[in-house]
C-alpha cells in the first residue's frame, strides 16, 4: 500500500493542469525526467536519479507511466498511486552499458503504446535529461516529432496548494532551528565543518511533528575572507575571530524546501559593516512591502533596487526565485525570477526566496526571506528575525 503525501484528488488536479498545457502546446505525450516533476505528478521519491528514469504522461492515457531501473520499481509501488501495469521497469543490463541505453527500452515501450508517431514533449533543459538520452530516444522513435517541454510542469508547480504550503511551513520551522543551531555552535575555535555538522544534524532531525531530510544542496558557509563567495564549499579550517559568516541553508519537509540565508558575525563588527547589513535588511523589507497578487516580479525587484540605490549600492544578480519540491542540484524551480524585465504576475500561493545577498569587494551580507504570496500581501515562511546576528 503506497504512502502518499497528498490526496489522490490533488494529484488528479496536477495531472489535469499539465495535460491542459500539453494540449495548448500541441503535445500528445510528455516525457518527464526532472525528479521534482516526477514527484509532483506521481509522488515518486527515491535516490534513483543517477540512472535514467521518467514519468510518461499521454493525453490518451488516464494515468501516467513510471519507468526506470528494475530495482527502483519497488519505490514506485510504495510511493506512488500508480497501478502495477503503469510501473514499467527496464532490466539491469541497460544500466551504464556501452552497448545499450535505457531510452532504447523507453522508446520501444512508447511505440508499443501507440505513441511512435506522436508529438512528444521532452524536458530539454532538465539536469538529468542528457544529450545522449535525447539522441537515443529520437533514434528509438524515428517517426515521432519532438518538442521542447522544459519547465512545462514547473510552471504548473509555481502555485502551491494549501497542503504544499503546510509542508513548506513545516520546512520553515526546521530552517529556524537550523539558524539557532548555527548561532549556538559558531565560535572562533571550531572548524567550518564542525559548524556545518551542527546545522545538518538539526536539518536531518527536523521537528517533533515532521522529521527532516537532506536538502538539494549542502549548507553554504562563507566565512571570513571567503564572505565574498556566494557558493563556497566548507573546509576544515578554524573559523577564527572578528569575521562575518554567511550561511545559506534550507529545512526540508517531504522534499519541500524553505531556504534562508543569515549573516553571523564573530566579534564586534565595525559600524560601517553594521550599516551595510542594515541596508540589506531595508532593501528586503522594501521588496516584501510590495508583494501581493497582481504585482510583477520586476516590481518586487525594483523596490529592492530603489532602496539600495539610496545608499549607492547595486546588485547585479537577480533578487530571488520560486522554490518548493527539490532534488539535487538546486532548490529553485527555474521559472520566474525576481529581476528586472520579468513580468510574471504574482498569484496567491506562489512561494519565493528573496535572496537578498550583496557581495562587495572582500565581504558580503546575506539576510533573506522565503515568503508565500497571500490574498493581501505575504506570509513569512521562516520566523527568524531579519537582522545581522552578532556573536561576541
Amino acid at each position: 500500500m503506497a504512502s502518499l503525501n497528498f490526496e489522490r484528488t490533488e494529484y488528479a488536479k496536477r495531472l489535469a493542469a499539465v495535460k491542459k498545457r500539453m494540449t495548448a502546446e500541441g503535445m500528445d505525450v510528455l516525457v518527464v525526467t526532472e525528479p521534482s516533476n516526477m514527484n509532483y505528478l506521481t509522488g515518486y521519491d527515491a535516490y534513483s536519479f543517477y540512472v535514467v528514469q521518467a514519468v510518461v504522461v499521454a493525453l490518451d492515457s488516464e494515468l501516467p507511466i513510471w519507468t526506470g531501473r528494475f530495482m527502483d520499481a519497488v519505490s514506485a509501488h510504495s510511493t506512488t498511486y500508480l497501478p502495477a501495469d503503469h510501473i514499467i521497469p527496464y532490466t539491469d543490463h541497460y544500466v551504464q552499458s556501452t552497448e545499450r541505453h535505457p531510452m532504447d527500452f523507453i522508446g520501444r515501450m512508447m511505440a508499443e503504446k501507440g505513441w511512435g508517431k506522436a508529438t512528444i514533449g521532452v524536458e530539454m533543459g532538465a539536469y538529468y535529461y542528457t544529450a545522449r538520452s535525447h539522441a537515443q530516444l529520437q533514434k528509438a522513435l524515428p517517426n515521432a516529432r519532438f518538442e521542447d517541454a522544459e519547465l512545462l510542469v514547473n510552471w504548473v508547480r509555481i502555485v502551491k496548494s494549501e497542503q504544499e504550503l503546510d509542508y513548506m511551513r513545516a520546512a520553515g520551522a526546521t530552517t529556524d532551528l537550523m539558524v539557532e543551531a548555527a548561532k549556538n555552535a559558531a565560535r572562533p575555535d571550531i572548524r567550518e565543518c564542525d559548524l556545518a555538522s551542527a546545522i545538518v544534524a538539526v536539518q536531518l532531525k527536523g521537528t517533533e511533528k515532521f522529521g527532516g531530510m537532506p536538502s538539494s544542496g549542502a549548507p553554504l558557509i562563507s566565512a571570513g575572507p571567503r564572505a565574498n563567495e556566494p557558493h563556497p564549499a566548507w573546509n576544515d579550517k578554524l573559523l577564527g575571530n572578528d569575521i562575518p559568516i554567511n550561511i545559506e541553508m534550507a529545512g526540508v519537509c517531504r522534499r519541500y524546501h524553505c531556504p534562508i540565508s543569515r549573516t553571523f558575525y564573530l566579534g564586534k563588527p565595525a559600524q560601517d559593516y553594521r550599516d551595510f547589513a542594515d541596508r540589506v535588511v531595508a532593501g528586503t523589507e522594501a521588496a516584501l512591502g510590495v508583494v501581493k497578487p497582481g504585482t510583477t516580479c520586476e516590481e518586487v525587484e525594483a523596490a529592492w533596487r530603489a532602496s539600495l540605490a539610496k545608499a549607492g549600492i547595486e546588485k547585479e544578480a537577480r533578487l530571488g526565485y520560486p522554490t518548493g519540491i527539490a532534488y539535487a542540484p538546486t532548490w529553485g524551480e527555474r521559472t520566474a525570477s525576481l529581476r528586472k524585465g520579468d513580468k510574471t504576475v504574482l498569484e496567491q500561493g506562489m512561494v519565493f526566496h528573496v535572496m537578498a545577498g550583496i557581495w562587495i569587494g572582500e565581504t558580503g551580507v546575506t539576510i533573506t526571506q522565503t515568503f508565500n504570496t497571500t490574498a493581501t500581501g505575504y506570509e513569512a515562511l521562516t520566523k527568524s528575525p531579519r537582522e545581522l546576528i552578532v556573536i561576541d
